[in-house]
């Protein structure tokens, strides 16, 4: 499209994202209820980086479905409610509503599981709209932690905090019987002299928020 369109005239719209897997066991087929794990938390960080390193082209993307089909971001029975893992990503990237995509250059590494191999690590960074430098990363890995170590050259900065979705296994679920079992939690992080340093759990999704 660069090069037929390279005045960026012509947008793309992706309708719809998101994983299609087996219908829970005790729903109807027809309505494609399905539950959402940590692996699809993973998933969908991975797409919501892809759309914002394209957002000079892709000016919406609508996952497929908000509620109980496919990778809804609630779950609902009758008068019960559970939120998902998908839907914690969402709300974790809300800072980057309106922000300003900043380019990152990183070393990904590998993640291998049996014959596929994937970048272990993936990552976006932008400056959000409250002036606050907003890094996001993803850990692709399911075994293992990665540590990250991050250079801040020309940024001035006062502080750091972070947040983090992850879980015991890439199955974890959350459900109306135990439905905080996959929810954000504050994360470690260290900020000195323009590096910022810290360790993101195997499986997971990080935000991290700098003052500048």
């Amino acid at each position: 499209m660069d090069k037929y369109d390279p005045e960026k005239k012509v947008t793309l719209t992706v309708d719809e994202w998101g994983a299609w897997r087996a219908p829970l066991s005790d729903s109807n087929p027809a309505f494609l209820v399905q539950q959402n794990s940590i692996r699809d938390a993973v998933l969908a960080s991975l797409n919501l980086n892809i759309f914002a390193r394209h957002a000079d082209r892709v000016r919406m993307a609508n996952i497929a479905q908000m509620i109980n089909v496919l990778q809804a971001m609630i779950l609902t029975d009758k008068e019960k409610m559970v939120l998902t893992p998908t839907y914690y990503i969402f709300k974790m990237y809300v800072p980057f509503q309106d922000a300003t995509l900043i380019p990152v250059a990183f070393d990904a590494g590998a993640y291998t599981h049996g014959s596929v191999s994937l970048p272990r690590v993936d990552a976006i960074a932008a400056k959000a709209a409250d002036g606050k430098l907003l890094l996001e990363i993803t850990n692709l890995d399911a075994e293992n932690p990665a540590a990250i170590d991050v250079d801040l050259a020309g940024v001035t900065t006062k502080s750091a905090k972070a947040e983090t979705l992850t879980a015991a296994t890439v199955d974890s679920t959350n459900t109306f019987a135990s439905p905080n079992t996959v929810a954000p939690k504050p994360a470690a992080v260290k900020l000195q002299n323009g590096k910022l340093a810290l360790t993101v759990s195997p499986r997971s999704v990080t935000v991290v928020s700098i003052e500048p």
